[in-house]
C-alpha cells in the first residue's frame, strides 16, 4: 500500500521532528553528565592546544587507554 504524496511528505516531516527531538534529548543528557562531572571535580582542565594534542595522540595510537 502506497501513501499519497501529501501523506508521505507529512510522514517525512514527522520523522525529521522526532529525530531532532531525540538528538536534543541526547545533547541534554550529555550536558547533564558533563555538569555532574564538573561539579564532582572529576574533569581534567586543559587548554584547547592540550586537548587537540591529546586527541591527535589518541588518533595516532587508539589502543592507548591512558586518556
Amino acid at each position: 500500500m502506497t501513501l499519497p504524496l501529501e501523506q508521505q511528505e507529512m510522514l517525512v516531516q514527522i520523522l525529521k521532528k522526532r529525530i531532532i527531538e531525540s538528538r536534543r534529548d541526547e545533547i541534554a543528557s550529555d550536558a547533564a553528565a558533563s555538569i555532574a562531572e564538573f561539579q564532582a571535580g572529576t574533569l581534567k582542565f586543559q587548554t584547547a592546544a592540550e586537548a587537540i594534542q591529546e586527541l591527535r595522540e589518541y588518533l595516532n595510537n587508539p589502543s592507548a587507554t591512558d586518556v
